[in-house]
């Protein structure tokens, strides 16, 4: 019988642990977990954008604010935010509808100019808000299973995340569900794809944008809750997601739901991939890469714009 001297013990290690691709399944799971929740910060961006043809630059603090809102109920109630996304969400469906029809309401037939200085001027009034209300310090939201974890192999899910994301695909499911299979929905399409003809079926467009911006800002405040058990609540938090959510509407195709859902899986394997391989402080380099190379080879997105599903 032959025998392997050390020499080649090690040399056939190495190699077997050359090829070990438990580092890139971790970072493919990690990266398709948080775009599950850049998936549904995106798509309150699209039904906004799809149905208004409004920029809202202040998104990502609406975010915050949700994240906010669950912090304070939980402190209260000591409910777990998956009980609290039930609250959170029809409370800040409410603030969004009031912005919407006393501010939001006013630009929408103005230039885009208009409509991104009105939105860059609420999102520094929230987080300056924000700032004031309650400084800047860092706050964490404890749940009994933040440390909690499924492991398959050498690959480890943490459950917080797995439950995020679960429940992000869920509510973009049910927005889809909503737009394709009842009146209302048929409603928001319908003054998504031409406002004038909208109203000569009967359809008030202004009562659409209403429904549209509390959507959005509910599903917003949804991705802030379902994140707050692994990620800190503080004024500036909104800032990141609302320029990831930017990213990836542009990338999967401008008020397009589907294309938003695909784009932020990609983007957040993107990432993933990028802080894995290349280095942790440049995980957004290979997103804005990619972004760039779809703006150059398809700047229509993914799949393209101008429908809601």
């Amino acid at each position: 019988m032959k025998t392997l001297s050390p020499q080649s013990r090690n040399s056939r290690r190495q190699v077997t642990q050359g090829m070990d691709l438990t580092p890139f399944a971790q970072a493919v799971v990690n990266g398709l977990l948080m775009g599950g929740l850049y998936a549904l910060v995106a798509v309150g961006l699209t039904i906004i954008f799809g149905t208004m043809n409004v920029v809202n630059f202040a998104h990502g603090e609406f975010v915050m604010l949700g994240m906010f809102a669950t912090y304070w109920l939980h402190s209260f109630t000591g409910l777990d935010p998956l009980v609290l996304i039930f609250a959170v969400m029809p409370l800040m469906f409410i603030f969004g509808a009031l912005v919407q029809r006393s501010l939001i309401q006013r630009v929408v037939s103005d230039p885009h100019e208009t409509q991104i200085l009105l939105t860059l001027g609420i999102s520094v009034l929230l987080m300056n808000g924000a700032l004031l209300l309650w400084g800047p310090e860092p706050r964490a939201v404890p749940t009994p299973y933040a440390f909690a974890a499924l492991s398959f192999g050498a690959v480890r899910i943490p459950l917080p995340r797995l439950i995020a994301f679960l429940v992000a695909l869920l509510l973009a499911a049910l927005l889809w569900a909503f737009l394709t299979r009842t009146d209302l929905g048929r409603a928001l399409r319908a003054t998504s794809e031409n406002p004038d003809w909208a109203v000569l079926m009967g359809i008030d467009p202004v009562k659409m944008y209403v429904l549209a911006f509390g959507i959005g800002i509910a599903l917003a405040a949804a991705a802030g809750t379902l994140m707050t058990p692994f990620f800190n609540t503080f004024p500036r938090a909104g800032v990141f997601f609302g320029m990831i959510a930017f990213v990836v509407v542009v990338l999967g195709g401008m008020g397009n739901i589907l294309g938003a859902v695909l784009g932020a899986l990609v983007i957040g394997v993107t990432e993933s991939l990028t802080g894995q391989f290349v280095a942790l402080d440049l995980s957004m380099f290979g997103v804005f890469v990619l972004f760039l190379l779809v703006l150059i080879f398809k700047p229509t997105g993914i799949i393209g714009g101008g429908r809601l599903y």
